[in-house]
C-alpha cells in the first residue's frame, strides 16, 4: 500500500507544481482596479484613465471620425475588426467582455487575476511573478506604446508628451 501511496502523492505534487507554473493569468476589467486605484493615496490613477482617451479608444471606433478612417483603411465596421480592435481595445480577442473598455489598465500591466490582491500588490516583485508587468525603464513603455502609436492613422508620436498626459504613479509615502 506504501508503494502505491508515495507516487501517487508525487504525481499530485508534480501536477499541481506544473499547474503553478503554466498559471494563465486572466483579465479582471478596470472595474475591480479601480476598488484600489482611484483613490489619493495610490495617485488616483483610475480617475486619470477614466479622463483619458485610453478609456474611450473603443469608442472612437462608432464615431464618424472613425467610419471615416475605416473607409480610408478600407474597413466597413472599425468597432468590430481585427485591425482596429487591436489597438482601441486590445482586450477585444481575449476578454471581449472588456472590449468597451478601450485601452484599460491590463492592457498595460497585464492579467489582474493574481496579481490583484493588496497582499501581493504590496510586493513588487511577487506582482510581477503573478502576471504584473513592470516596465525596467521609459523606454520599455514607449516600445509598448509604439505598437499602437507609431504612424497610426499616418500622426507623428510624441512620446514624451504623450507620456506627461497619461502618467500615473504612486505617490510617495
Amino acid at each position: 500500500m506504501k508503494k502505491v501511496v508515495i507516487p501517487a502523492v508525487a504525481g499530485i505534487i508534480v501536477i499541481l507544481a506544473a499547474a503553478a507554473v503554466g498559471q494563465q493569468f486572466t483579465h479582471i476589467g478596470a472595474q475591480k482596479c479601480a476598488m484600489c486605484h482611484k483613490t489619493e493615496k495610490q495617485g488616483q490613477q483610475y480617475g486619470k484613465w477614466q479622463a483619458s482617451l485610453h478609456s474611450r479608444s473603443h469608442d472612437a471606433l462608432t464615431s464618424p471620425q472613425g467610419a471615416q478612417a475605416g473607409q480610408a483603411m478600407g474597413v466597413a465596421q472599425p468597432a468590430e475588426d481585427p485591425k482596429c480592435l487591436g489597438c482601441h481595445a486590445p482586450l477585444a480577442a481575449k476578454a471581449p467582455e472588456f472590449k468597451a473598455e478601450g485601452v484599460t489598465c491590463e492592457v498595460c500591466h497585464g492579467p489582474g487575476s493574481a496579481y490583484k490582491t493588496l497582499s501581493i500588490m504590496k510586493n513588487r516583485a511577487e506582482a510581477a511573478k503573478n502576471g504584473l508587468i513592470v516596465y525596467p525603464n521609459a523606454e520599455a513603455v514607449k516600445a509598448h506604446c509604439l505598437t499602437c502609436h507609431e504612424n497610426a492613422h499616418g500622426k507623428s508620436f510624441d512620446f514624451a508628451a504623450a507620456i506627461e498626459k497619461i502618467k500615473h504613479p504612486v505617490p510617495k509615502a
